[in-house]
């Protein structure tokens, strides 16, 4: 391979490249094709079954959209206002959201996604997490695997090509825009090329890597899927909501969100000392085992933390913190299916013993079986299938738990076309887009796969921007990246074992000053140790192999990733934030409101030669009146105009 510009690996060229092959990285990458030839476009992966779409459900993983029941009355705009309500959400993302959520809808329906309708046609739906209207769907624990499939068959159909094993480490700049990526591909490794090191450039890059998995220890997010926020906030792309991520409940060995059904079905809530004795310590935790029971019932659907759960009316996220307690205390946690808990086993499976609303749900789902996991298979056969593929038999064994990470509600900040307003020429699309602010209704997580990336790709092919030229900028910065293969260093180089030894106690410190409980001086402390990290990185890490390698850009990126998520968290903090959505900050009083209509933008930077990152609040953009008059909405679709900057988006210039 000839040299370029001090860059040993291939370096390819494309109009539109997609980056990630979840839900919203192959629905981009399926929109661009059909829309401009499968030869418009590029999807680079670092593995197309490793992300989270592929690998994470629940009970019964939920799909948001507006209701489509015949008797559920509904608009965009009545969709867009519950969104809207939800805190630190801007407006005109909230519309667009609800306005493309049936486009989505129906387009998995007629790629084959298996949504259940009746004998009519209709597909009705049930309420989820903050949602008014039963616009929640499902197809079963495995909705978004199957969104998944689906969508990379119907980009295979297309012919769209696809570089698979490749680690994107650098996202390309040219004169301010996203200009392509450089990343590390084991295919590419030879003696001139010992990082393996490949380069596209790009007119276009669409962002679809997910969430920042690896920057907790406990967590929801499967093993394989790797944090990829650093790369673009390295790059100069703005995040917002770096503070707002969701918790909860989840089984440990195979990581699995345990909501809806698990606990709905009332199973027993051990925990074992290191001797081995067993308590159930639900009651103790809630001074009554009937509040307790109803507490379990409600965590089904009130499954995220939520300190506003905490007394009053509902006690739900009370579960979360007693369970978080015998963890620190020593003892592990389970849930037992074999057997009721101690209440329900002495005076029987009644409204008096469980609560009207529990027994009225499991009479009606006719799962009132003697034991939990007879009421599990009455009700969701396909949740006691799921463990049971993974060799875990609920029927005779117990299921260790924990409190774990399971999404970030905010990321880099987008505008109403998913495009970042301080790198343009970057759409941020699925988790990564910072989209959400402080809750979202269960499932919407995944219409945002699918709103996000098809507004995407309808920017990118309406305004066709051209490859940047290979000179100048760019050559300089494909030679910097290639220093990278100065981190080789067989002799004294770190394992892959070390390394993911490194990061997993990084996490379990990040977990416990800055998960879902939030210590102010633990943050501090942690942002410290962590720009300091950041900043000694290339001097003092080196990796053994490329393996070591790869595992080692995923560090870095975790590390940058983690320096813009607690800086965030120490500005809420500092500006007097309190506990609120999926967080609680010990010895703060309520829950905090005075920052609701506020979005907290984040934005890293070299000062000095440190990385560091500077925060500001700015208020919330209003959910749009639009101007459906025909003629104008006819007129600027002619013309493209509708792809010029709404007057609601021009303050997010002020960030570049």
């Amino acid at each position: 391979m000839k040299l370029r510009g001090g860059f040993p690996g291939p370096i390819l060229s494309v109009p539109a490249l997609v980056v990630g092959s979840g839900a919203a990285g192959l629905n981009a990458a399926l929109s661009l094709a059909r829309s401009r030839g499968a030869d418009f476009v590029l999807l680079v992966t670092e593995g197309m079954n490793m992300g989270t779409s592929r690998n994470t459900g629940s009970d019964k993983q939920t799909y948001y959209k507006q209701a489509t029941g015949a008797n559920t009355p509904d608009s965009p705009r009545a969709m867009a206002e519950d969104y809207f309500a939800c805190g630190a959400m801007h407006g005109d993302l909230a519309l667009t959201e609800a306005l493309g959520s049936l486009r989505g809808f129906f387009r998995l329906v007629s790629l084959g996604v298996p949504f259940p309708a009746d004998r009519w046609g209709e597909y009705t739906g049930y309420r989820t997490d903050h949602d008014p209207h039963r616009r929640a769907t499902s197809c079963g624990p495995l909705t978004s695997k199957k969104m998944t499939e689906a969508l990379e068959a119907a980009v295979r159909r297309e012919g769209v090509p696809i570089l698979d094993g490749v680690r994107v480490f650098r996202v390309l700049t040219d004169g301010g825009r996203a200009a392509g990526i450089v990343g590390v591909s084991e295919a590419e490794v030879s003696p001139d090329n010992p990082a393996g090191l490949v380069a596209v450039l790009a007119g276009a890059v669409v962002w679809a890597t997910g969430g920042p998995s690896s920057v907790y220890a406990a967590s929801v997010y499967p093993e394989s899927q790797t944090c990829g926020l650093g790369a673009p906030l390295l790059a100069g792309a703005s995040a917002s909501n770096l503070t707002e991520s969701q918790y909860g409940i989840a089984s440990a060995a195979f990581r699995w969100n345990l909501s809806g059904s698990y606990q709905q079905v009332l199973p027993r809530y051990l925990s074992l000392s290191p001797d081995g004795e067993a308590r159930e310590f639900l009651p103790d935790a809630f001074g009554d085992a009937k509040t307790a029971l109803s507490a379990q019932f409600r965590k089904g659907y009130e499954w995220p933390f939520d300190p506003s759960k905490i007394g009053g009316t509902s006690r739900s996220s009370e579960v979360d913190l007693a369970v978080y307690r015998e963890i620190r205390a020593g003892r592990r946690v389970f849930l037992d299916f074999r057997a009721n808990p101690d209440l329900i086993e002495r005076a029987g499976l009644t409204p008096d013993t469980v609560g009207a609303e529990a027994y009225e749900y499991l009479e009606k789902s006719r799962a009132l079986g003697e034991t939990p996991i007879r009421r599990l298979r009455q009700m969701n056969e396909k949740a006691y299938a799921l463990y049971l593929s993974h060799g875990i038999d609920l029927e005779k064994e117990l299921l260790e738990i924990h409190v774990a990470a399971q999404h970030l509600n905010g990321g880099l900040s987008c505008d109403m076309w998913y495009e970042s307003p301080t790198l343009r020429g970057l759409y941020p699309v699925g988790e990564c887009s910072g989209v959400f602010g402080i809750r979202r209704p269960g499932g919407s997580a995944l219409n945002s796969t699918q709103v996000g990336s098809a507004r995407a790709a309808e920017k990118i092919a309406g305004e066709d921007r051209p490859v940047p030229a290979l000179g100048g900028t760019l050559c300089d910065e494909l030679a910097d990246a290639a220093k990278i293969a100065s981190l080789l260093d067989g002799i004294d180089g770190d394992t892959v074992e070390a390394i993911l030894a490194d990061r997993h106690e990084a996490g379990t410190r990040h977990d416990t000053s800055a998960a879902f409980l939030r210590d102010p001086d633990g943050v501090k402390a942690l942002l410290r140790d962590t720009a300091a990290s950041v900043d000694r990185f290339p001097d003092t890490r080196r990796a053994k192999d490329f393996r070591a390698l790869r595992e080692l850009l995923v560090t870095y990126d975790t590390l940058v990733t983690r320096l813009a998520m607690l800086s965030a968290i120490d500005a809420y903090i500092g500006d007097g934030g309190k506990s609120r959505g999926s967080f609680l900050i010990p010895g703060t009083d309520g829950i905090d409101t005075a920052h609701a209509g506020l979005v907290l933008e984040t934005v890293l930077t070299r000062e000095h030669g440190h990385l560091t990152a500077r925060n500001r609040f700015v208020p919330v953009r209003p959910i749009p009146e639009t101007d459906n008059w025909f003629e104008t909405v006819y007129n600027e679709y002619d013309t493209g105009a509708r792809f010029g900057p709404a007057s609601s988006e021009t303050e997010q210039e002020k960030m570049r």
